[in-house]
């Protein structure tokens, strides 16, 4: 990859050099997935400050959101990409073409690739169980009367994690000496949903760790989302 970028003479350094490499490698005629994918294996920050909006690219400094990332360098390039297979990347988890596991590592590289791994299943997959569960608990108490929305999340929690949401939330930003604020942004959410799968690998056997794990593919499965062809 080094090499390759040597081939434009830059004289730019870190993500600056990474962004130019990927505005004239589209503009040299490579597609842009795989300029975007290559550009993604250049960058240098976990973390960076554009147009007013703060972007964290590495949760807990383990598991790293490629997606988010794929989003602010679209931002560089917008004008020079197909719309609706932006729109279809960014908003649907859908490439524009599939690769497998050993293509997409290779492009973004072994070090992030690993990243990747723990971010879509400590976070993309433990979402898509924390889902399930709630479908789950939700149409066994259609029959038994009134439930609060509030009343169903503590149940999931409870049955994944051994107790309410609340309590484990304070857990967490105790750990992390967060504020135990009445909201929670995005990346704290996030970085709570990847505590949680630690909680849970933690605190629970292996099977019923492998079992959860299934349902949550299953559903991502069910739902046709290509992104998990990348996992090998």
């Amino acid at each position: 990859m080094d090499k390759e970028i040597q081939q434009y003479n830059l004289t730019l350094t870190g993500n600056a050099a990474a962004i130019e490499f990927l505005k004239k490698a589209i503009a040299d005629g490579k597609h842009w997935y795989i300029a975007l994918l290559e550009t993604i294996g250049l960058w240098k920050t976990a973390e960076e400050t554009y147009n007013g909006r703060t972007y964290h690219y590495l949760i807990a400094g383990e598991a790293f959101d490629w997606l988010l990332l794929a989003e602010r360098l679209c931002e560089e390039i917008g004008g020079l990409l197909p719309k609706e297979e932006r729109i279809t990347l960014l908003f649907h988890c859908k490439p524009p073409y599939d690769l497998t596991a050993k293509e997409f590592k290779e492009l973004i590289g072994g070090s992030k690739y690993h990243q990747y791994l723990n971010y879509f299943y400590g976070i993309t997959i433990e979402e898509a169980l924390i889902q399930a569960v709630k479908y789950d608990v939700r149409k066994e108490r259609q029959t038994l009367g009134h439930n609060t929305e509030q009343e169903i999340i503590n149940e999931v929690y409870r049955r994944l994690y051994g107790s309410t949401k609340g309590i484990l939330l304070k857990q967490f930003r105790r750990e992390r000496s967060y504020p135990q604020l009445k909201s929670i942004s995005l990346t704290e959410l996030k970085e709570f949903t990847y505590w949680l799968f630690k909680y849970r690998l933690n605190h629970f056997d292996k099977a019923k760790i492998a079992s959860d794990t299934n349902k949550a593919l299953s559903i991502l499965k069910d739902n046709n989302l290509p992104l998990r062809s990348l996992i090998g």
